[in-house]
Formats: C-alpha cells, sequence, structure tokens
C-alpha cells in the first residue's frame, strides 16, 4: 500500500522533469506530492543563500511565509536539519523555537507541535532544505515517515536542479549566453514579488541588462527604482565594476558640475585639491542619476556632451577626459510632460529614455502585498529579539485592500509601526505586576496597523486609515481568503459602479482609484463593462 502510494505520487513529478514549466508550478506540484506522502499541516522548500534560508514555495502556511528570511543564526531548528545531511525529526515536546509557530494557515496562532526535515543536495552542495510541519504531536512517530522523506528529498533535488537549469537557459537564450551572467557569480539584489506586473518587469530588466542602453526608470515615490537600478548593474557585463548613485535634488547648483565632473585644485574657493567627479568613479560601470527630474536646464546642457561620446573636463581645466560609463536614471515625475512645460531639453530627455523600465506600483501587484509584509515582519521580528510575529486574518485583509499611496516604503513603516504597537498592547495586557514580559507570540491586528483619533475622527484615505472592523463577508468553510477578497472587492466595485450609474470615473473616484486601474480590477474580478 505504502509502495503504491510513493509510486502514485512520484510518477507524475518523474514525468514534470522532462516538462517545460515555470518553475513556481514545478515546486507547487513538488510540496503538493509531498503531503500526499506524509500527513503535514504545512511543507516548505527553503533556498540556502549565505547565512540566510530564503523559501522559495510553500503550502499550508500562511501568503507572507514566503516574504520572510530565515537567518541560521536565530532559528537554531533550521540549523540542526542543515547540520544534520540527512532526513530527521524533532521530537513534540524539543524547546527549540519553531519558525513557523503561529504561521499555519487557517489556524491562528497555533505553535507547531511535530517537525521534520531533510537537506536537499545539488552537484554536493547542500542547496536548502524541506521542512514538514504538524499542530498535532506525534503525526511523525512512524519510523517511517524519516525513510519515506529521505527518498522524496533525491527527486526533490532533482526537480530544483531541473528548475534552475531551465531558468538559467531560458536566461542566457534572452541575453546571448553572456557567461557574465550565470548564477554563480551574479550578486543581485532581491526584488520581492510573483505579482505579473512584477514577472514582467523582472523580464524587461533581464531583457536590457546585458545590454549598454541608458534605462530611465519611472514610477510613483516608495516603488523601490533604486532597487530596480542596481538589479539592471548586476545583471549587467559591468556587474564587478563600480556602481556610483547620486541624488540629483539633493545637488546645489553651484556644486552640481564639480559632483558629475570634478574640479582641480583652485577651481573655486575650497577647492584645495583635484577631485574625480561621478562620472569617472564609475569608468567601466555604472552612473545612477537618481531624481533626474530636478537636473536644472543649465545641468542638462553639459551633461549631453558626456552622455553622447564620453567626453568630459574637470571643472577649472582644459584637460579632456574619456569615460565609458552606463547611465540609469530614475525619477518619479512625468518627464515627457516636463519637455512640453520647458522644464527638460527634449534631447537630453531622448538621451536617457533609451530603455524605459515602469516600476509597478505596489497596488497594482496583487497578493504582493503580503509577501512584502512577511519579509518586513521578519526583519523586524530579528530586530527586536521576538519568538514570532504574525498578521491576523483581518489585518491580512486590511493589507490588501489599501491603496497604498506611499508604496513599499509606506508598507514597511506601517509594519514596523504596527510591530511596536501590538508589542506594547501585547506585553500590556499579559502583564500583572509591574514587570511586564514580552510574549513569545506577538499577533498584528487591524488595530494596530491603522487607528482613529479620538478628537478628529477617523484619518482621510490618503493617510491610509481604515475602519477598527474591516467587514469582510461571511464565506464557506472551503473557501480561502483570495477567494473571500475576490468575492469582497467585486461586491464593492458592482455597488460603486450601480450608485454611479455605470461612470467609471465616478465609481474611480469614490474608490480612490486610479479610472484604468479600476477598469483593470473590474475585468480580472470578471465585471463586464456595460
Amino acid at each position: 500500500m505504502t509502495a503504491t502510494k510513493i509510486l502514485h505520487a512520484v510518477i507524475p513529478l518523474v514525468a514534470d522533469l522532462a516538462q517545460d514549466l515555470p518553475e513556481r508550478e514545478r515546486l507547487r506540484r513538488l510540496l503538493a506530492a509531498l503531503r500526499t506522502l506524509l500527513p503535514a499541516d504545512a511543507v516548505a522548500l527553503l533556498r540556502l543563500e549565505g547565512e540566510w534560508l530564503r523559501p522559495v514555495a510553500i503550502d499550508g502556511l500562511v501568503p507572507d511565509a514566503l516574504g520572510r528570511r530565515f537567518r541560521l543564526a536565530e532559528h537554531p531548528r533550521l540549523a540542526q536539519l542543515l547540520a544534520a545531511g540527512q532526513a530527521m525529526r524533532f521530537e513534540p515536546d524539543s524547546s527549540l523555537p519553531d519558525p513557523y509557530d503561529g504561521l499555519i494557515a487557517h489556524h491562528g496562532p497555533l505553535d507547531v507541535h511535530d517537525c521534520m526535515g531533510c537537506v536537499l543536495q545539488t552537484g554536493g552542495l547542500s542547496w536548502g532544505l524541506l521542512t514538514l510541519d504538524a499542530l498535532e504531536p506525534g503525526r511523525f512517530a512512524d519510523a517511517a515517515a524519516l525513510d519515506m522523506l529521505q527518498a522524496f528529498s533525491n527527486l526533490a533535488a532533482a526537480t530544483v536542479a531541473t528548475a534552475e537549469r531551465v531558468q538559467q537557459l531560458t536566461q542566457m537564450a534572452r541575453e546571448g549566453a553572456h557567461p557574465t551572467l550565470t548564477e554563480s557569480n551574479r550578486s543581485e539584489p532581491e526584488m520581492l514579488g510573483h505579482s505579473p506586473a512584477m514577472r514582467q518587469l523582472k523580464k524587461d530588466i533581464g531583457l536590457v541588462a546585458a545590454s549598454d542602453l541608458s534605462v530611465l526608470i519611472t514610477g510613483e515615490t516608495g516603488t523601490g527604482k533604486e532597487l530596480v537600478a542596481q538589479a539592471v548593474h548586476a545583471q549587467s557585463a559591468r556587474a564587478d565594476k563600480p556602481l556610483v548613485s547620486i541624488n540629483c535634488a539633493a545637488l546645489p547648483d553651484n556644486l552640481v558640475e564639480s559632483e558629475l565632473f570634478g574640479h582641480v585644485r583652485g577651481a573655486f574657493t575650497g577647492a584645495q585639491s583635484e577631485r574625480r567627479g561621478k562620472f569617472e568613479q564609475a569608468d567601466q560601470g555604472t552612473l545612477f542619476l537618481d531624481e533626474v527630474g530636478e537636473l536644472s536646464l543649465p545641468v542638462q546642457a553639459k551633461l549631453l556632451r558626456v552622455l553622447q561620446s564620453g567626453q568630459l573636463q574637470r571643472l577649472g581645466s582644459d584637460r579632456e577626459h574619456h569615460v565609458d560609463v552606463r547611465v540609469v536614471a530614475a525619477t518619479n515625475r512625468d518627464l515627457a510632460e516636463e519637455v512640453r512645460a520647458g522644464r527638460m531639453r527634449a534631447d537630453f530627455y531622448h538621451r536617457l529614455n533609451v530603455y524605459p523600465l515602469q516600476v509597478p506600483a505596489l497596488r497594482e501587484r496583487d497578493s504582493d502585498v503580503l509577501l512584502l509584509a512577511g519579509y518586513f515582519l521578519e526583519e523586524n521580528r530579528s530586530r527586536l529579539g521576538l519568538g514570532g510575529l504574525r498578521l491576523d486574518a483581518q489585518a491580512q485583509s486590511a493589507l490588501l485592500l489599501q491603496p497604498w499611496p506611499g508604496n513599499v516604503r509606506e508598507l514597511e513603516h506601517l509594519i514596523s509601526r504596527a510591530v511596536l504597537k501590538a508589542l506594547s498592547r501585547q506585553t500590556t495586557a499579559a502583564s500583572s505586576d509591574s514587570q511586564a514580559k514580552r510574549p513569545r507570540m506577538v499577533s498584528i491586528g487591524v488595530q494596530d496597523l491603522w487607528e482613529e483619533s479620538p478628537a478628529s475622527g477617523p484619518a482621510p484615505a490618503s493617510s491610509s486609515a481604515v475602519p477598527k472592523e474591516l467587514p469582510v463577508p461571511e464565506a464557506a468553510d472551503d473557501t480561502g481568503l483570495r477567494e473571500r477578497l475576490q468575492s469582497y472587492e467585486r461586491q464593492l466595485v458592482a455597488d460603486a459602479l450601480t450608485r454611479h450609474q455605470g461612470s467609471w470615473a465616478a465609481a474611480a473616484r469614490e474608490l480612490q482609484m486610479d479610472r484604468a486601474n479600476l477598469q483593470r480590477t473590474a475585468k480580472r474580478l470578471g465585471i463586464e463593462r456595460s
């Protein structure tokens, strides 16, 4: 019976190895097969990256778990699993904290009571871990469970190796098989997100990074434009050369030329020695011009020459210097409108805008909100030395329904504030005397994310305030969080359109959304345009 069960789970996975599947789908099938073999409430596949373990696929955990990063020094269970080199199980009464306490989906702030895991090895090296967790003590007590997990780990290792190889071949085909772009020698900043908008952005980054074209990154404030610039540099042939950044908005007009092109001794009062500018510092590498829309017209004119020919002169010198620099610029302004208004030179704009990259707003990234929230929660947990941090179901719903005018930066600050509020509230509630003790598990609710001011009433929507009691509709027991949220969104959009007799513009104003974004949301929810 057991052998038959294993065959039924393994045969489809073996067939998948020869299929051209998206990486996420391949790994999802892997974890689904594992859960058919072993009675786990949650399974996770984590990749080893230096001193960190990063979840790349989860099944049975809350969505924000996929955004968390586990430092080995802070998670002794994961460190022991890696050190063991083979499948091992922790006794239910183990005193070691479990990183998944409170993170099992649909079960609230419950602790894990049975845990086992196994190292995955590819090419003779530790690739990462498979972990299985159960809320019921003794779920994995059967000795055959460890043997089954150990046997399954070999197939899992082959699956992840196939997924990586397919990804590398796709990348090489897209970028002309450039030898410097292999995974082994790339040090790329992580860009969190699996939404269609982020997948398209990552694809565009990989496409343009292999060239030397100038890149103009646009997007609202707080979307992560600097991170995109770092990714372009990291994936380019210049990755081992300098990436020099300069904030154009912070440059005084009288120092712009010196900062960009350098100066010689005596060029101006205070110039006591010769100095290279940012362009020369970035020679052979990349120069990132942040807030490029803030540069004045005279400075734009002086930049044109170096953008066109790579020739520059230090301030106070007649000597020519030649630089080989790839320019990446970023702005939250509409530069085409700036050109029409006469605040930007058209030739300068076109020199920058050779390959545009639009960074999507957070409200356009769907469930990436919870993934990012998980990342910031783990950062705060580590910084504050807490046992665990979790978002309750209502807080998750509230985060997904926000418009996020401040984007990722707003979310980061919101989570940091909410952690401190929840910690203070739960520490006070748990203390019966003057010696308050920190709770091991801190749960964040809507009241920690937003609160109303008694004096002035609810904060305006631009301050990201929501009601303390979010009216999430009731649903059947077999309906997940995503389905319930979609149903609620569908109801809100349909009601707004009904109230405004089908006017998209009026409904968008009521819902505090961009009209085009509302129409895209309606299309996703299956609401037909009348």
